[in-house]
């Protein structure tokens, strides 16, 4: 659930609208949102990853060699054995 201030000029176009279409304020505000919601994805530039949906077909696939996640414990206990020496 959602709630929004709307000035009173724009509530009394939204409600004249509405009345218009035949449609309740709540649905006329739904659809021109969702409206609004499909427009600006579908302006999204290609290649972008904001979407998950984007990169489904590859995630997880790519291996990058690593390794290093493995390495990053023992790096960890040198530099606190290190510590420890110089102290």
């Amino acid at each position: 659930m959602r709630s929004l201030r709307l000035d009173p000029d724009l509530d009394e176009k939204i409600r004249r609208a509405a009345a218009i279409s035949g449609e309740s304020v709540s649905e006329f505000i739904r659809t021109a949102a969702e409206d609004r919601a499909n427009e600006t994805l579908a302006a999204q530039p290609s290649g972008s990853f904001a979407d998950v949906a984007d990169v489904a077909d590859v995630a997880g696939v790519v291996h990058g060699g690593g390794g290093r996640a493995r390495r990053s414990g023992d790096a960890f206990a040198a530099g606190l054995a290190r510590d420890r020496v110089a102290r």
